[in-house]
C-alpha cells in the first residue's frame, strides 16, 4: 500500500502536517481541491495484521455512510481512496472544538443540558437518515461557534439498509468502553437508542466529572452495566436539578424500552425542563443496596436480548405540533381539529404531542389585567382544549408564543423542535373573517419544515387550501 504522509501527493491531494492520531486512524491536513472549506485526510492505522483487518473493516464502513449523510450536523464528505492501494478519506475539517476537553470540568446545568439537546438534534439528524452512530463519545463531538454539533468519526456506526461489516465479522461490543451501551455488549448493532445511552453516560460525565460505570477494560467490566445502578449525579453534586437527573437516567436505562424513544423526545425535555414529567429517578439519592444490586445481576445472568429492544426496531415516536387559535376559542373548527388530532395520535403509542398558540406581543388579558396573566390565561385556553382528548400529561406539552407574525413563529417553533407534523385549522373557501386562520394555514403550509396536515370543518372544500397528509414528508434542507 501507498505510504501516507506530510509531503505526499495522494490523487491530487497534497497532504499537509499531521493534525491528530489516535487509535482508528491517523488525521491530516490535506489541499489539492477547491471545495470552498478547509479538509481532514484520515488514514487507517495499519500495523498488526489482527487489527489492520478490523481496521479495514470501519474504513469502509465509514466510507460507505459518509457520502450517504447530508445536513448541518455532519462533516462534509469529499473523496475516499482505493482501499487495497490507498485507504484515506477526504472529509470537511470542521471549525469547532471537541467535547474532550470538556469532560472533567463539572458544568453548570443549563449547560449541560443546552450540549445534551444539541447532541440530540444531531442525533435526531443522523437518524432520520438510517444512521446508528454507536460511538458517541465527547472527542466524536464538535461544538461550533453557534451551538450547533457536528458529529465525527463513523467507523463504528451502523446504516439500516448497508451491510454491517462489523457485524458480519461478529466484532462484539465495537465502541468506546465507558460509553458503549448494554445491547452493543450483547452484540447488538441495530438500535438507535443505544446512541442515547452513550449520550446519557456523556452528560452524565459533564454534569459529574465521573464516568457512570468507569473505565472497563475487558469484556467481563462491560457485562457490568447488564445490571449495575449508577450512582445518581445528585450524588456526585448535590445541587444537580431533578430535571436533569432524570434526563440522564432515563437515558441509562438497561432496557431500551425504557429510555427516550426519540432525540427528538429528549432535546424537547432538555430545552422545556419545566415540563418535564418526573419519576422516582429525578429525587434518588442513593444506589440500591447490596440486596438490590444482587437480583439486579441475577437477572442479568441471560439476558440477551432485551425484551422489546435491541433485537427489534423502537416504535415510530412523532413529535406532533397543533396550532391552536386561543384568540378564538369558541370558533367552530376547534372540534374538528380536536377530531383531527386525536385520529393522528391514534396511529402512534410514542407520540410528544405539543400545543402551541401565537398571541400578539404584549397582549393584554381580559379584565384589562397584564401580559403575564394574558399568558397564563391562554395556557389556561390551551389546557382547556386538550381535556377532552384524554391525552397522559407526560406526553403533552403546552406553549404560548408572543409573536406578531404567528405563521413564523409556528414554523420556527417546529424546525427547533424537529417537529415531524403540524396540524392547523384553515378558514372556509368564501370566508373573510377570521384572518389569522387563513394567513396562517397558507404560510405554515408554505415553509413549514415537516409535513403539515390541513383541517377543515366537514363538508368544506378541501381544494382552496392545500393539506398535506401525515406520511406525505416535505424534502429537507439538506437534501
Amino acid at each position: 500500500m501507498i505510504d501516507i504522509a506530510p509531503g505526499s501527493i495522494i490523487d491530487g491531494f497534497a497532504v499537509g502536517p499531521r493534525v491528530h492520531s489516535g487509535a482508528m486512524g491517523t488525521l491530516f491536513e490535506v489541499h489539492g481541491r477547491d471545495t470552498g472549506f478547509p479538509m481532514l485526510m484520515k488514514v487507517p492505522r495499519l500495523g498488526d495484521p489482527s487489527e489492520s483487518a478490523e481496521m479495514l473493516l470501519s474504513f469502509e464502513t465509514e466510507a460507505m455512510i459518509l457520502p450517504r449523510l447530508r445536513g448541518p450536523h455532519v462533516p462534509r464528505f469529499v473523496a475516499a481512496g482505493d482501499i487495497t492501494t490507498a485507504p484515506y478519506l477526504v472529509v470537511e475539517r470542521v471549525a469547532g472544538e471537541s467535547l474532550d476537553h470538556r469532560k472533567t470540568r463539572v458544568m453548570a446545568p443549563e449547560d449541560v443540558a443546552r450540549i445534551g439537546a444539541a447532541i440530540a438534534d444531531a442525533l435526531h439528524a443522523i437518524h432520520a437518515q438510517d444512521v446508528i452512530h454507536l460511538d458517541l463519545k465527547p472527542d466524536n463531538v464538535i461544538s461550533k461557534a453557534d451551538g450547533t454539533v457536528v458529529l465525527v468519526d463513523f467507523a463504528l456506526s451502523h446504516h439500516r439498509l448497508l451491510p454491517d461489516l462489523l457485524a458480519q465479522e461478529k466484532r462484539y461490543a465495537a465502541g468506546s468502553a465507558p460509553y458503549i451501551s448494554p445491547e452493543q455488549v450483547l452484540g447488538s448493532r441495530i438500535d438507535p437508542r443505544s446512541d442515547f445511552f452513550a449520550l446519557g453516560v456523556l452528560m452524565y460525565e459533564l454534569a459529574t466529572g465521573e464516568l457512570p460505570f468507569g473505565q472497563p477494560v475487558s469484556l467481563h467490566a462491560l457485562r457490568d452495566r447488564l445490571w449495575m445502578d449508577p450512582a445518581p449525579p445528585s450524588l456526585h453534586v448535590d445541587d444537580t436539578p431533578p430535571w436533569l437527573q432524570e434526563a440522564i437516567l432515563r437515558c441509562l436505562e438497561v432496557n431500551p424500552a425504557r429510555r427516550y424513544q426519540s432525540a427528538a423526545h429528549l432535546a424537547f425535555d432538555l430545552r422545556n425542563p419545566e415540563q418535564m414529567t418526573l419519576t422516582a429517578r429525578a429525587t434518588k439519592a442513593h444506589r440500591e443496596g447490596v440486596l438490590g444490586q444482587a437480583a439486579r445481576w441475577w437477572k442479568a445472568r441471560d439476558i440477551s436480548p432485551f425484551p422489546g429492544g435491541a433485537k427489534d426496531e423502537p416504535a415510530a415516536a412523532p413529535v406532533v405540533m397543533v396550532a391552536v387559535d386561543t384568540l378564538h376559542p369558541d370558533d367552530s373548527r376547534q372540534p374538528e381539529l380536536q377530531r383531527a388530532t386525536r385520529r393522528i395520535l391514534s396511529l402512534s403509542s410514542e407520540f410528544r404531542l405539543i400545543c402551541v398558540s401565537v398571541v400578539p406581543a404584549g397582549l393584554d388579558a381580559q379584565g384589562g389585567k397584564g401580559a403575564g396573566d394574558a399568558q397564563v390565561e391562554h395556557r389556561i385556553r390551551l389546557r382547556q382544549w386538550l381535556h377532552p382528548l384524554g391525552i397522559e400529561t407526560h406526553r403533552v406539552s403546552l406553549h404560548v408564543l408572543e409573536s406578531g407574525d404567528a405563521a413564523g413563529a409556528l414554523v420556527e417553533f417546529a424546525r427547533r423542535n424537529n417537529v415531524d407534523l403540524i396540524v392547523l385549522g384553515a378558514p372556509a373557501p368564501g370566508e373573510r373573517t377570521l384572518a389569522w386562520w387563513r394567513s396562517v394555514a397558507s404560510s405554515v403550509t408554505a415553509n413549514a419544515p415537516c409535513s403539515v396536515h390541513v383541517v377543515r370543518r366537514t363538508g368544506e372544500d378541501a381544494a382552496a387550501e392545500p393539506s398535506f397528509d401525515i406520511d406525505q414528508t416535505r424534502p429537507s434542507a439538506a437534501d
